[in-house]
């Protein structure tokens, strides 16, 4: 596309504290989306590799609204490719996930195999030298679409793009220590969850990267202690704040004295859980983290709460409407009494989680709040002006401005300049 995007709006911020309602609602600015960043330089989250541990076991994904497969072949090769038939556009792949010995088109039977290869036309050279495809036409020019594949520690990552720099440089150090983290050893699928929301896919990354509404927007989380803003807790981010890691260090059910909510109703620190366990914590790393929430710019989160670890994928419709794909894990080597508590433990995240079931309805109504006014502003200001840098508390939204400076360089947008 050609879109001048810097026309668009007005951004009068060169720090991104002030964001223009009109990129979350514009169709135009989704499409150019599609194209600048999720087929742009950047490394995609894709699938884990214990999702398909075996020969000819796929999954259908999706890269921002692209469809994929995600498979491994015979040999044990990963490999990834857009799940569009290069004959007449049908998806070829319908199944969400299986063991195949090829992908068949089911319009015209058009077969690729677990490479993405076309290896079969039927009536390519018609019957009696009657119809066909002309004698020049070469099977191994239609294939499937490719993406290039990087994995970190079981974890998948794809990128359309013919240059970029290697995956461990794009996720930068703490990033790629953190994965290493949360993936020291083999993994075992819990199970999945997937929730639709109405609103724009980057008021979810916005959520995700301001922790200040953590503790005033979700009551359970505030009243039993999950994560209060007062407790220990920051942001880090990488060497060019796209990536945000928001993290706590204060066991679950403790409270200050003195804990900033005093006078209002999010203070209620009395109530108490019937099955207390719901909230028990066991300590499996060497560092003193209860909650991360890692995103990986542009479309991944990385989760552990307490015990309930997961991956969360945005996979996005339209301009005003996502969807999240959760896939929640534990290790191989967890007995069946610390899955069952992991599972207890996913109560709390999810389409109707306990902490986090308040997130959609609060993209919803911000997002219906602003169509039609999109010149005007959203302020991101709480952790100061200027520099995006680490924060060493949870009353901040810095890390916000660190995906939309990535996010305007993509996009060919020089925020603080006149259109």
């Amino acid at each position: 596309m050609t879109t001048d995007v810097q026309s668009l709006y007005r951004w009068p911020a060169a720090d991104c504290t002030r964001i223009p309602y009109g990129m979350y609602t514009n169709p135009e600015v989704y499409a150019l989306e599609q194209e600048r960043v999720f087929q742009g330089p950047v490394w995609n989250y894709l699938g884990l590799e214990a999702e398909i541990p075996n020969g000819g076991d796929f999954r259908t994904i999706a890269v921002g609204d692209t469809p994929v497969i995600l498979n491994r072949d015979r040999k044990g090769q990963v490999h990834a490719f857009v799940n569009r038939c290069a004959h007449r556009g049908a998806i070829v792949q319908r199944q969400t996930c299986g063991n195949a010995r090829a992908h068949i088109c089911c319009y015209h039977q058009w077969c690729y195999n677990l490479e993405g290869r076309l290896t079969g036309v039927p009536f390519q050279r018609g019957i009696d030298g009657k119809g066909g495809l002309p004698e020049d036409f070469e099977r191994k020019e239609h294939g499937l679409r490719p993406l290039r594949v990087a994995i970190l520690n079981g974890v998948i990552f794809g990128t359309f793009a013919d240059e970029i720099e290697p995956l461990e440089d794009y996720l930068d150090k703490p990033f790629a220590d953190q994965l290493r983290r949360q993936f020291n050893r083999p993994i075992k699928i819990l199970g999945y969850q997937r929730q639709r929301v109405f609103g724009n896919w980057k008021l979810y990354t916005d959520n995700l990267r301001d922790p200040n509404h953590g503790g005033l927007l979700h009551m359970f989380q505030i009243t039993f202690g999950i994560a209060r803003l007062n407790q220990t807790g920051g942001a880090k981010l990488d060497k060019r704040g796209r990536h945000n890691m928001s993290w706590a260090a204060q066991q679950m059910g403790q409270f200050a004295e003195d804990d900033g909510y005093a006078g209002t109703e999010r203070g209620d620190t009395k109530l108490q859980l019937k099955d207390p366990t719901l909230l028990q914590y066991r300590k499996e790393y060497p560092d003193d983290y209860n909650l991360t929430i890692a995103s990986i710019f542009p479309n991944c989160i990385f989760q552990q709460i307490g015990n309930t670890l997961a991956v969360r994928q945005i996979r996005t419709k339209s301009a005003g409407e996502f969807e999240i794909f959760w896939t929640f894990y534990g290790y191989a080597d967890d007995s069946a009494e610390m899955d069952a508590h992991r599972l207890r433990m996913s109560n709390l995240v999810g389409p109707a989680g306990l902490v986090s079931m308040e997130d959609g309805e609060a993209i919803r109504i911000v997002h219906e709040a602003i169509l039609g006014s999109e010149n005007e502003h959203a302020i991101v200001e709480f952790g100061g002006r200027g520099p995006v840098t680490d924060q060493a508390t949870l009353i901040t939204d810095v890390p916000m401005r660190g995906f939309w400076l990535y996010y305007c360089e993509l996009m060919g947008i020089e925020p603080g300049k006149a259109a």
